[in-house]
Formats: C-alpha cells, sequence, structure tokens
C-alpha cells in the first residue's frame, strides 16, 4: 500500500542545488550558484557546434553494461552521435519537404544515414557528411498518416503503441490482435499502404510510484524523479513527467524540505510538467549519473534513432540504450500519450520524469512503458524541446 509518511519540515540554512537527475539533490552553498551566462538563451536554438568532451567513467562503465561495448567504442559512439546530432540538425532543415528520416548505424554510430524521397537531394547530403538513402515517401506524408491514428480517440487495449519507422520507411503498429489493430488503421482512415501492423504482446505503463522513497515527493505522498533544470524568467525550477502531478500540487525534496509547486502540466495527449522551486533550490546544470557522478548538460540536439542514450531515475539510476523511433504514439490506461521517443532502455516506477541524455544533450523525461532492470524492457520519454516551448522555459546547461 502507499507510503503515506509525513516528512519533517526543517530550516535550511545553505541553498539547495536542484540536481537534475532522478537519484538526489545535492545540497551545496548559496555562494556556489551557477554562472547566469551558462544559461541556455534559447532552448530551441541547436549547437552548431559541438564539443566533444571526454565523458564521465560512470558514463562509459553503463555504456559497457547495458550495450556491450569496449570502452574505445563507448568513447568512438559518444564523439560520432554529438557529430551526428549537429549534421542532422542542418540537414534536416535544408532539405525541408524532402526529409525523410535518419539514423545513426554501426558499432560506434560512424554513419549517419538521411533518407529522402527527393534523389536530386544526394549530393548536398553526401556533402553535409551523411550517406543518403532514396526511400517512396519523406517524413511528412509518414507523420500525417500517423496522426491520422492519433486522432481516432482510445485504441484497443491490444493495440497500445504505433509509431513512424523512418529505417523502414513505414507506420508501425504494434499489437496481440491484428484484426483489432486493422480495424483501428481503418477507423483512422490512413493509408493503409504506409501503414503495417506488427505482433506484439507490449503493454506500457506510466512508471508512477505510490510507495515513497526519493528524491522529490507530490502532496509528501507519491514519488517521481526530476528531469532537467529549467528557468522561467528569474523562476528557478525543473520538468518532470506530466502524469506525476497537477497544478498546485506540491513538492517535497530528497531531505524532505519543502521544495515548490506544480506550474503546469500535460497529460494525457503529452507527458510533460515544470515545478517551480522555492529560493532554498538553486538548479544546476547536471544529470546524476551512476556512482554519483554529475553529467553536465550542455543543450538540447535530438540524438538521431539508433543513437546511443542513458537514464537517471529515482529508483533503478542510471542505464543504457538506443534510441529506437522518434514520434511514437502510446496508449495507456489513462489515456494516449503522443510524439514520445521509444527507447530500449529499462525502467521501473518511480523513474517517471527522470531523465534522458545522450552524450551532453538533453533529450527528454521518463514517461513509461514495460518491462524491468532485472530482465530488460522499453521505454518512452517524452522529449524536452516541447516542454520548454510549452511553458516558455530556458534550459540550464553547463
Amino acid at each position: 500500500m502507499p507510503d503515506r509518511r509525513r516528512f519533517p519540515r526543517h530550516a535550511v540554512t545553505a541553498g539547495c542545488a536542484v540536481a537534475v537527475s532522478a537519484i538526489t539533490l545535492m545540497a551545496g552553498p548559496a555562494s556556489a550558484a551557477p554562472n547566469p551566462g551558462a544559461v541556455a538563451s534559447d532552448q530551441h536554438a541547436a549547437q552548431s557546434a559541438v564539443s566533444v568532451t571526454k565523458p564521465p567513467p560512470a558514463m562509459l562503465e553503463a555504456m559497457q553494461r547495458d550495450l556491450g561495448l569496449s570502452e574505445s567504442q563507448a568513447q568512438a559512439r559518444l564523439a560520432n552521435e554529438a557529430r551526428a546530432m549537429a549534421t542532422d540538425e542542418k540537414v534536416r532543415t535544408n532539405l525541408g519537404d524532402a526529409f525523410a528520416g535518419s539514423w545513426v548505424t554501426g558499432p560506434t554510430s560512424d554513419v549517419l544515414i538521411v533518407a529522402t524521397n527527393d534523389a536530386s537531394k544526394a549530393g548536398a547530403i553526401l556533402a553535409a557528411g551523411a550517406q543518403p538513402q532514396i526511400v517512396g515517401r519523406s517524413l511528412g506524408t509518414l507523420t500525417a498518416a500517423k496522426e491520422a491514428l492519433d486522432r481516432v480517440g482510445d485504441a484497443p487495449a491490444s493495440t497500445p503503441v504505433w509509431y513512424v519507422d523512418v529505417r523502414s520507411n513505414s507506420v508501425v503498429v504494434l499489437s496481440s490482435n491484428p484484426a483489432e489493430a486493422e480495424a483501428f488503421i481503418d477507423a483512422g482512415g490512413a493509408d493503409k499502404s504506409l501503414v503495417r501492423v506488427e505482433q506484439s504482446a507490449e503493454q506500457p505503463q506510466t512508471f508512477y510510484d505510490l510507495r515513497g522513497g526519493d528524491p522529490y515527493y507530490i502532496n509528501n505522498s507519491s514519488r517521481c524523479s526530476i528531469g532537467f533544470s529549467v528557468r522561467r524568467g528569474s523562476t528557478n525550477g525543473f520538468v518532470t513527467a506530466g502524469h506525476c502531478g497537477r497544478a498546485g500540487d506540491r513538492t517535497t525534496g530528497y531531505n524532505g524540505v519543502a521544495q515548490g509547486v506544480f506550474q503546469s502540466s500535460r497529460f494525457p495527449g503529452s507527458d510533460y510538467a515544470w515545478v517551480a522551486v522555492n529560493s532554498n533550490w538553486t538548479p544546476r546544470p547536471y544529470v546524476k549519473g551512476s556512482g554519483g557522478g554529475n553529467v553536465t548538460v550542455k543543450g538540447s540536439n535530438v540524438a538521431p534513432v539508433g543513437s546511443s542514450i542513458c537514464r537517471s531515475g529515482s529508483t533503478t539510476g542510471w542505464h543504457c540504450g538506443y534510441v529506437q523511433q522518434l514520434n511514437t504514439s502510446v496508449r495507456y490506461s489513462q489515456g494516449t500519450v503522443s510524439g514520445v521517443t521509444r527507447t530500449n532502455v529499462c525502467a521501473e516506477p518511480g523513474d517517471s520524469g527522470g531523465s534522458f541524455i545522450s552524450g551532453s544533450q538533453a533529450q527528454g523525461m521518463t514517461s513509461g512503458g514495460s518491462g524491468n532492470c532485472r530482465t530488460g524492457g522499453t521505454t518512452y520519454f517524452q522529449p524536452v524541446r516541447p516542454a520548454l516551448s510549452a511553458f516558455g522555459l530556458t534550459l540550464v546547461t553547463g
């Protein structure tokens, strides 16, 4: 049953740092507040120059453990993926309506493949340093077909996931009952030549924990995980999952100290929220890595399909995997959430809201999934950029 114990409230004499992770909030002196110049001025701006710094040992260890890589392979992947993110951002803009998706491939992500339905764009893709792949449909065409399914409303319980699969240049619907999946597709009116059904027993659920723990609590009861530190004007706070709380819900930190208030929350449909914190808490540009080390957030460039990605959560800590699909729709018992990213990273209840990061680039907040970290699983995250845009927030970077 839920742990509804009340936590002691006591004065804090030194400022506390809002660690942008799911494991803990690091207390620190008020004088250690970050330099305002380190804060990103525009959450939408993709950084054109990507600095490849040596990753923290804990990140490399987790990638070796979870992805089966050697240390040198993990280092090479991170360097290649940092470059791929910057290249992908430019090529996506340059191709416009002819863009059909992108993904990295190879043991060390050394090849960025960019798909297009316009063969005349192949030269521009090569010139940008990527490998072109000519396909029959643009990403816009596939996205329109997926959005037709999104508008159906409640999908059958047997059909909980659908997404644009850029590798196969199609929309994929996962279902344990193909007949019900076909009826769902018919109801959406999507072009059936663009959609394929895959047999799947997957049943995602939100990672929401009513048993208490750490690192932050909602109304002294349920527990979720911090995503990333943000600012809105002079107000400090953090983003997290929308299903963790509603506007007006109060939060306390890992130490039982009053922390903040949910300002706005969106779930279902999307799955993001932001919490404004009081003056005792200072935002830091960190995600808590394995073994307690901090991973610095430097931006929010979107990682292409196939990229390695790691997650930090207050229940299971630090785990890594790969980006499988962008722009996925997931049917939870509470309703459908669209626009999330599908990964093979594991997660468990209480990890909700926690950070997904690729290299130094913030990706999103844990939404839900299936499986666990003992046998493996599938986890979906809400991309961070839509949350920043919707609430007028600025990501705190270092």
